[in-house]
């Protein structure tokens, strides 16, 4: 039975399980990379000189930064992707226990989804790893991180830590989403279907508020520090405060898109509905507003960290560590940018029958659009806010221990062009499942669903 289940859920939920092999695929891809790139930095067989240069350089150290940063984001991207997929199917779920399934078949049908979706991409992902670790390697060479002699070696080494964290990430996360649910009597689930679960949970906003408090912790500890050390640790203020508002989820962005929304929903009668869904639907929004809020984050910290010490020393560091610094930054931003605009596109495929029967009972096409737009613009600006909140946050220590202020120096094409591929990001993935959504006869639509 849960082979059926498992087959029948893939068929009826495609695009979130395309979604979740999308995030897979390049979660391994970069993991691959990374574990290459860490291979590659070795030095055996090399020249005393080409060892003094890599040691003088840190590349060792940072490789070992990115593929941990990697793997952190893969399970961050990987698991809320799934989640999600599995969240979808909670009603199909519920229906199925009140006919007879067992816990364990539910489990067992979420976990095959799992499988299928991210096997293929993980070992797609190990080989196209291999030619973006190839064109890293060959970037690094170019701006003097590595020596000539250092050959780039294909590492198979790479293969099970792709295995490792895209396939046994996504597993976890879907039998980990499913596990409360289907050990919940079937009315208790149909019910919770229905109108979504309240709260969040026992040991989620307990370790959320722990997240946040080392954050700030280790943020006053690190404005005591040396500009030098103050920087290294910038990356674990940022992980734990990126960890923080994803443990919280509803209850950060609840307030953040609250006042956002109440801004927007003065524009006219398409923004007031926009603005109501939202806050209908906390918890949905947000697995898409925390991925957004690591892009905003990570993106002004590092820029920030760069721009800052050009204004005010004339150098923003050696060429090879900025280069690095916004391959890394970008790769980063990848995996967020996948996350929220998979979770977006699922919410609004999830809403296909809502958008219809808006339809059905006389909203035009163009007020339906409307609607979408201002909605991404709502997820958007929630986005930004908490993100910036975030950058601000992480750079304070450091900014202060280093340059005596505590505010970055940002051109100001920087936080446009942030907030202006957030806003793009949000309206692609909400706005077009719902032009495919309206290509269709409404009430065909409604009947089908």
């Amino acid at each position: 039975m849960g082979t059926g289940l498992a087959q029948a859920a893939l068929r009826a939920h495609r695009p979130a399980f395309v979604g979740t092999a999308v995030a897979a695929l390049f979660a391994a891809t970069v993991v691959s990379a990374s574990t290459m790139m860490l291979a590659a930095t070795g030095t055996d067989g090399l020249s005393a000189r080409a060892r003094r240069q890599i040691s003088e350089n840190g590349v060792g150290d940072m490789a070992v930064v990115l593929l941990i940063g990697s793997i952190y984001m893969s399970i961050f991207v990987v698991a809320s992707t799934m989640g999600t997929a599995v969240t979808q199917q909670h009603r199909e779920l519920a229906l199925v226990r009140s006919i007879g399934a067992k816990p364990r078949q539910i489990r067992r049908a979420v976990a095959v989804q799992a499988l299928v979706a991210s096997i293929p991409a993980a070992l797609a992902g190990f080989v196209v790893g291999g030619f973006a670790a190839r064109w890293w390697h060959a970037g690094m060479v170019a701006h003097g991180l590595l020596p000539a002699e250092a050959d780039f070696r294909f590492a198979w080494l790479a293969l099970p830590v792709c295995l490792g964290v895209a396939v046994v990430t996504t597993t976890l996360a879907a039998v980990l989403s499913s596990l409360r649910f289907s050990l919940l009597r079937p009315a208790r689930a149909l019910s919770e279907a229905a109108t979504g679960r309240r709260g969040l949970g026992t040991l989620r906003a307990p370790l959320g508020l722990i997240a946040v408090a080392g954050a700030v912790a280790v943020a006053v500890l690190l404005s005591k520090q040396p500009a030098a050390e103050a920087s290294e640790g910038a990356f674990l203020v940022l992980i734990l405060f990126c960890v923080g508002a994803g443990l919280l989820g509803p209850r950060i962005i609840g307030p953040a898109a609250w006042l956002v929304s109440a801004l927007v929903g003065r524009l006219g009668s398409s923004a007031r509905l926009a603005m109501l869904n939202v806050r209908s639907q906390p918890r949905r929004f947000s697995a898409a507003v925390v991925p957004l809020v690591l892009v905003v984050g990570f993106g002004l910290t590092k820029i920030g960290m760069h721009t800052t010490a050009q204004h005010h020393t004339g150098s923003a560091g050696s060429t090879g560590e900025v280069w690095l610094d916004y391959v890394g930054t970008g790769l980063y931003a990848g995996f967020a940018a996948i996350a929220a605009a998979n979770t977006l596109a699922m919410i609004s495929f999830e809403r296909r029958r809502d958008v219809a029967l808006l339809r059905v009972v006389g909203s035009q096409c163009a007020q339906v659009r409307v609607m979408a737009a201002w909605e991404a613009v709502v997820v958007a600006g929630t986005a930004l806010l908490l993100g910036t909140a975030i950058a601000l946050g992480t750079l304070a220590p450091i900014l202060s221990t280093a340059f005596g202020s505590s505010l970055p120096h940002l051109p100001w094409g920087v936080p446009a062009g942030i907030a202006a591929g957030t806003l793009l990001l949000t309206l692609l993935a909400t706005g077009l499942p719902v032009l495919a959504v309206m290509r269709k006869r409404a009430i065909s639509v409604v009947c089908s669903t």
